[in-house]
């Protein structure tokens, strides 16, 4: 049962320098959303919001560990080993990680009946705040050594993404977390002294300690700055493109010579036979002819196909499931504005924000193109965002990315916003709440049969602003999202 956040006693405990801290034996997902909101209201008493996301994965990943250590202990009795004994330890950890995931209700149950505790504690002092993460299974000599080596090869990485791109054994899990966790910690301008490991009485305490007088942003690393550096190299929207636009723009223009100089464009024009002919319109016989095809699609439609088009020329090298994934976005966006939103101008600029929301990951795979699969496994085997973590990676998201190029070919702003928030939309402008909504959502109902995100994950508050209000309702439209989809791709052209 989740436990009741009394914010008032939090902002009191943080003024007066009052020790707060929250005792579980289990940890499950509620539990680490409370003390990621109590770590919220404390930088938010202290104005230093912006810091959240970076602490919360670094107390995130201390308690994980901290709850692995109490598992360790429980299995190392139940296998009758002796964890201090050197052979004994080396036959336990080879069977650990699987089978205590294969079982992991029954070792979680063993510890709760040993009393094995995980403890966070939080308390400002002045300028000053710390975090400590305590447990009642005392670390060997040894295990203090390999995190302490941990903390030491982290000094030969510059940023973030060398670490990721790095091979680090990370079997007990305090290998390349304990690594990313002194990075971001060096992201906020601290060094490892702001982390330590060590014993107290029959506790093991894990504490990060930040002088918020000491604190300051990082500047883009090199990767980002590389990032923007592509972006601004990036040729303009083909030339015939930006005269078709400009065409549509004039309220003089005629939709006969509209339609003649798309069809001056034969890759242009089959792109636009496919749309109109594709199960989406569901047209009771086949268009053939450019200028049905132009005036189905309307002229707000046609220069959503253009920005598409547009942009598949110039980033015609990316990854073909990077394409997949977009066209499935997009067509569930299009269904979702459709059938939840009934606005016709919103389902134009859903179809086409779903397809180039991801633009920024073709830019981001370009300049490194094995750092977003190894963000992407990093992130899965943590249960964190794999935004978040893109973030810190490289100082811009692939969303942020995607936003500067969105701007840099003058794409409306419906479509800019969509790009750029669509993993983040509480942050998008109230006019484009709906399509930056829709575009989100489909993209979660996407990235769900990848298994990177669960149904919990997705916004509820944006469910409901599509009427979704519980679970199974939502595995139910996504099990015909899905099925139409399907469909669709065999009925194509």
């Amino acid at each position: 049962m989740a436990q009741q956040l009394d914010e008032a006693q939090v902002r009191k405990a943080a003024r007066n320098s009052v020790p707060l801290s929250i005792k579980t034996y289990t940890l499950p997902h509620e539990t680490e959303d409370y003390i990621e909101e109590i770590l919220r209201i404390y930088l938010d008493e202290f104005g230093q919001g912006e810091l959240k996301d970076r602490l919360a994965y670094c107390i995130k990943e201390l308690a994980v560990n901290a709850k692995k250590a109490n598992t360790k202990r429980i299995y190392f009795i139940e296998k009758n080993l002796d964890i201090n004994k050197k052979e004994d330890y080396e036959a336990g950890m080879k069977s650990f990680k699987q089978e205590t995931l294969d079982n992991i209700d029954f070792f979680l149950k063993k510890q709760q009946e040993a009393g094995l505790y995980i403890k966070v504690v939080f308390q400002a002092q002045g300028k000053q705040f710390s975090m400590s993460i305590r447990n009642n299974s005392l670390i060997s000599r040894k295990e203090q050594m390999r995190i302490y080596d941990r903390i030491a090869r982290s000094r030969a990485f510059n940023s973030m993404e060398e670490a990721l791109t790095s091979v680090l054994d990370d079997s007990e899990g305090a290998g390349l977390g304990i690594v990313i966790l002194v990075l971001m910690l060096k992201k906020i301008g601290l060094d490892e002294d702001a982390f330590d490991i060590d014993v107290d009485g029959t506790d093991t305490v894990a504490k990060i300690t930040i002088p918020f007088d000491q604190v300051h942003q990082e500047n883009l690393s090199v990767l980002s700055q590389t990032i923007v550096n592509s972006i601004n190299k990036l040729p303009q929207f083909p030339e015939n493109v930006v005269q078709l636009e400009k065409m549509i723009n004039d309220p003089e223009s005629e939709m006969n010579d509209i339609a003649l100089k798309v069809s001056m464009d034969p890759s242009l024009t089959a792109d636009l036979l496919k749309i109109v002919n594709s199960a989406q319109y569901m047209l009771p016989k086949k268009v053939d002819n450019v200028i049905e095809a132009v005036k189905m699609l309307g002229l707000k439609g046609l220069k959503n196909q253009l920005y598409t088009y547009g942009t598949q020329k110039i980033l015609k090298t990316a990854q073909r499931e990077l394409w997949e994934h977009a066209y499935r976005v997009a067509f569930y966006s299009y269904n979702l504005a459709k059938n939840f939103k009934r606005k016709r101008d919103l389902v134009d600029d859903a179809y086409v924000g779903g397809i180039l929301h991801d633009i920024g990951k073709i830019i981001f795979s370009d300049v490194h193109p094995n750092l977003l699969e190894k963000i992407s496994n990093f992130s899965a085997g943590r249960g964190i965002s794999r935004n978040l973590v893109e973030d810190f990676a490289a100082g811009l998201n692939h969303a942020e990315i995607g936003g500067m190029i969105a701007a840099k070919w003058n794409f409306p702003d419906s479509l800019v916003q969509a790009i750029k928030y669509h993993h983040d939309p509480e942050q998008a402008a109230e006019e484009y709440k709906d399509v930056v909504e829709t575009v989100y959502l489909a993209n979660c109902l996407a990235t769900l049969e990848s298994g990177e995100i669960s149904y919990e994950q997705i916004n509820s508050a944006i469910l409901k602003n599509f009427g979704i209000t519980t679970d199974k309702q939502l595995m139910t439209i996504h099990q015909k999202l899905q099925e139409a989809f399907q469909e669709n791709a065999k009925n194509s052209p």
